[in-house]
């Protein structure tokens, strides 16, 4: 049997698998690629081969594990970035299996390594009067007013991710009587947000300034290119750092994905459904979104009122127990 040449099997996976097969997006392709271009150069340094040379055979289980302890030890790698890069290579080496039969001993001891366990990160949002405090502060004159304005409303009325944001085209916008936005997502799936009157008056505003083509970007910077994730974030740190320092002290940092956990705890503060959440959201999991009923507290107090009784004070409210006046059964509690 042929063995498959090696720098076919990466090209494959990157062109057929990733791109043809799953359908992912250039962003999380690139995440696919510094992963495994970060092993690479690491194998042919360990095997003192150049990258060109390097073949299924010059892969190992302990290599992989010392591949990894690099990431954490010299990278200076989290656990949970050291987890998402191994589940890349989990990926890889189980496409590298099925292309390279011959190799499946490796493949599967690979595969196999657990994950870290590693404490779920904090998730930050913003309260209704941080919120609106936030607003109150933002320049209302300025070249880029209003577009700040639109992006930061938008953020919070949609709980989009940043790249949706960045990719974000004119064409996606629905601004009739039912204003909407189809929002791509991660995984090549589109969703649907209402948008409020306000947002939509900032985005006609926005929208009658720049002109833009129908499949032209929403969101411009100070060249007339479309704002990038980094361009996203410069913009929101700048707005947010008073915020920061007035209300938190130096103690939370406020990001573009801080809009979208606010979105998410508000709308389940207002009643809303947790599945209807999950699919404004755009998650696969529900558990991904039932996390957010862990973090509000506002939810955990309405429990509490719900279930707190009248008054502890009165005897009535601890009726004497039944059982406590059957002589047998303490007899027999007696006995044991």
């Amino acid at each position: 049997m042929k063995t498959v040449d090696f720098g076919s099997i990466v090209q494959s996976f990157f062109i057929d698998y990733l791109v043809l097969q799953r359908g992912l997006r250039t962003t999380s392709v690139q995440t696919y690629r510094d992963v495994i271009k970060l092993l690479l150069c690491f194998v042919a340094d360990r095997s003192r081969k150049k990258v060109s040379r390097l073949a299924i055979g010059d892969f190992s289980l302990e290599l992989t594990q010392e591949f990894l302890n690099h990431l954490e030890q010299k990278r200076g790698n989290h656990i949970r970035t050291r987890n998402h890069r191994l589940a890349v290579l989990h990926s890889f080496f189980e496409y590298v299996a099925r292309r390279a039969p011959e190799s499946l001993s490796i493949c599967q001891q690979i595969a196999a390594i657990p994950p870290k366990r590693a404490p779920s990160p904090e998730t930050h949002f913003l309260n209704r009067e941080q919120v609106t405090e936030l607003f109150r502060q933002l320049p209302a004159q300025g070249r880029f007013a209003i577009r700040d304005r639109a992006l930061l409303l938008f953020l919070y009325n949609t709980g989009a991710r940043v790249q949706e944001v960045a990719e974000l085209k004119v064409n996606q916008l629905d601004l009739s009587d039912q204003p909407r936005v189809r929002l791509h997502g991660k995984g090549d799936k589109w969703r649907t947000c209402p948008l409020w009157t306000e947002t939509v008056n900032l985005l006609q505003q926005l929208l009658k300034l720049n002109c833009p083509r129908a499949d032209q970007c929403v969101f411009h910077s100070t060249r007339d290119k479309p704002l990038t994730r980094f361009g996203i974030y410069k913009i929101v740190r700048r707005h947010c750092r008073r915020l920061e320092e007035t209300d938190f002290r130096g103690g939370m940092h406020i990001s573009p994905h801080t809009f979208r956990h606010t979105a998410a705890v508000h709308l389940l503060e207002s009643g809303v459904e947790v599945n209807v959440i999950r699919g404004w959201l755009g998650h696969v999991k529900l558990d991904t979104t039932n996390r957010y009923a862990e973090i509000t507290i506002k939810s955990k107090e309405a429990a509490l009122r719900a279930c707190e009784p009248s008054d502890l004070t009165q005897s009535e409210s601890h009726p004497r127990a039944v059982w406590k006046d059957d002589e047998k059964i303490l007899n027999w509690l007696d006995s044991l």
